[in-house]
């Protein structure tokens, strides 16, 4: 086995573990301080990708009986590397659900109150 691919598969998990981690964290932050979780979590998620890109250029350099081994171990951190990146874009759209949600309810509000004041206007009238 390749001591490089070794290398950079040690530094790769010791990054998904700190990722999942920090996802985790980052899913119970809220406001400016989740957004700046997120974002560091975003660079992590690149140097993941970039050591996931030099495992990928050290197995293909290597003979086919250890590439073949080395590139299905590659096939799974990719599929883990997907998994983080749909993590985080799901902690990062609770951001955008939880925003809208509070310009509906905040729109909701303003036109109720709109509604109750015409009608408070007519009662008045009418009576």
């Amino acid at each position: 086995m390749s001591e490089v691919f070794e290398g950079y598969e040690r530094q790769y998990c010791e990054l998904s573990a700190n990722l999942s981690r920090r996802c985790t964290s980052a899913s119970a932050l809220d406001g400016e301080l989740k957004k700046q979780k997120l974002s560091e979590i975003k660079v992590t998620l690149e140097d993941a990708e970039s050591l996931i890109r030099k495992m990928d250029l050290e197995a293909r350099s290597l003979p086919p009986n250890v590439k073949a081994v080395l590139l299905a171990k590659l096939r799974e951190y990719k599929s883990d590397l997907n998994n983080l990146k749909s993590e985080v874009k799901r902690i990062a759209s609770g951001d955008l659900n939880a925003a809208a949600r509070d310009e509906l309810l905040e729109s909701g509000l303003s036109d109720a109150v709109t509604v109750c004041l015409g009608f408070s206007i007519l009662d008045a009238l009418w009576f």
